[in-house]
């Protein structure tokens, strides 16, 4: 804009009082008295006079303010939508729901639609704030040494409790993610991937974090038994979050949701959202190897029953990854889709769409782990193929929000899955106090 007639410049003038050569005395610098900048209304504005020192302080009050808003901007504005601690619950198909509290602490579920079973990995929510390995809950004396896979028939409501056969670990097991798999070889036989967050055999667990390692057990569907197979050790498998097992009963990818099993940076990956969280390879005759580095807060991870496409959910701030497996087994990012929530376990149902548990507050976690009774709200996404107009737009992914509920009804939900036979929403939380069966 001119600074000439008309502008708004123009409307002022400044006057100097008392200066002129008659302030000089000797080698004494003039002294320049607060001046009045005279407005139109004729009343005088004092500006204060500006020292040396007063200029070095107002260029560090300028760097300290443009500093402090680019803090907002790239870290406290993102945690809190991330966080949820401005999103409002907007209730939805909430309503005809049903739940099961003979089963708690079902972190992760999986089910067989065409024969009504669910398979869920759990444990008593009374241990979740003494061990909890990837929440730093690491109280060994506090660590529950019953937790276990039950099965739940959607047809007759019976729960079975699996007896765990030829598992002779002394340090027993402690569930999170899981996959169950029919095998390749016997349509009957099925193999069962677990995360086992053991308690260290060396050293203090709140210094060296928990010794986590992959079981594979094996099944038949309807049967009370699972038979071990392996457990899989690796510097690789750090921080074990959910899996993904392959039909062979001798390979698997999974996630670790964080850089290290302890320490500080594990805080500094959440505040300021540094993707330093993997996916990695396993397979039993072959070792372990990193699959995908550099992801945002890898949490559930899905592969498609019909090609080789994964999904890798963020817990935060991440969005959904999509990737796709190579031929050595590694996994390429080839899409993002976004959405500033965070993001649990993912399931395909078999309509071949994507449903994944999020988090509308997700600040409301953290208390809800340490407590196991404070309210923690539960949502859930379906992601499909656009084929609407928008798909001629660029827009490949259509993502609709199916549920959401304040926590009163489904208590934090990190799995959900639907059943497209019954038209039902099935959800369950690590801290959850009962399974819960909601008509979608």
């Amino acid at each position: 804009m001119s600074a000439g007639r008309g502008s708004i410049w123009s409307t002022f003038r400044v006057s100097f009082q008392n200066v002129g050569p008659h302030m000089y005395r000797g080698n004494h610098r003039p002294h320049i008295r607060p001046c009045a900048i005279m407005g139109r209304s004729s009343t005088p504005l004092l500006v204060p006079f500006q020292t040396d020192n007063m200029g070095v302080f107002t260029v560090l009050l300028v760097v300290l303010v443009a500093l402090a808003a680019m803090f907002y901007q790239t870290v406290v504005s993102p945690l809190v939508k991330m966080g949820g601690f401005l999103h409002e619950i907007e209730p939805l198909n909430n309503r005809q729901c049903h739940s099961v509290p003979e089963l708690e602490g079902c972190e992760k579920i999986v089910l067989f639609d065409e024969q009504s079973i669910l398979y869920l990995a759990c444990s008593r929510i009374s241990g979740r704030p003494h061990w909890l390995p990837n929440t730093e809950h690491l109280n060994v004396s506090g660590k529950p040494t019953d937790d276990y896979i039950a099965t739940y028939n959607l047809e007759t409501g019976a729960i079975v409790k699996l007896r765990l056969e030829g598992f002779g670990s002394p340090r027993g097991i402690s569930v999170h993610g899981m996959d169950v798999v029919p095998s390749s070889s016997d349509s009957k036989k099925l193999y069962v991937y677990l995360v086992n967050h053991r308690a260290p055999s060396t050293g203090k667990a709140d210094v060296v974090g928990a010794d986590s390692v992959m079981e594979i057990f094996e099944t038949h569907l309807g049967s009370d038994v699972l038979h071990h197979v392996k457990t899989v050790e690796d510097p690789v498998i750090e921080t074990p979050n959910d899996v993904v097992g392959s039909p062979d009963g001798k390979s698997f990818w999974f996630t670790n949701d964080h850089w290290g099993k302890t320490g500080f940076q594990r805080t500094l990956e959440l505040y300021f959202m540094l993707r330093r969280t993997t996916v990695g390879y396993c397979h039993v005759d072959e070792g372990c190897k990193f699959a995908a580095k550099n992801l945002p807060s890898a949490n559930g991870i899905a592969r498609s029953p019909i090609n080789d496409t994964f999904y890798v959910a963020s817990g935060f701030g991440g969005g959904l990854q999509i990737l796709e497996k190579q031929t050595d087994n590694t996994l390429v990012l080839t899409d993002v889709v976004p959405i500033n929530l965070p993001l649990d376990n993912l399931a395909i149902d078999t309509n071949g769409a994507l449903w994944i548990a999020f988090f509308p507050r997700g600040h409301q976690l953290h208390p809800r782990f340490k407590d196991t009774i404070s309210d923690a709200a539960s949502g859930a996404f379906r992601l499909t193929q656009n084929t609407g107009q928008g798909a001629f737009f660029g827009e490949k992914y259509r993502l609709d929000r199916m549920f959401e509920d304040s926590g009163r009804v489904v208590e934090g939900a990190t799995s959900v899955t639907y059943s497209s036979r019954r038209k039902l929403l099935i959800m369950h939380g690590i801290s959850a106090t009962r399974l819960a069966l909601c008509k979608v």
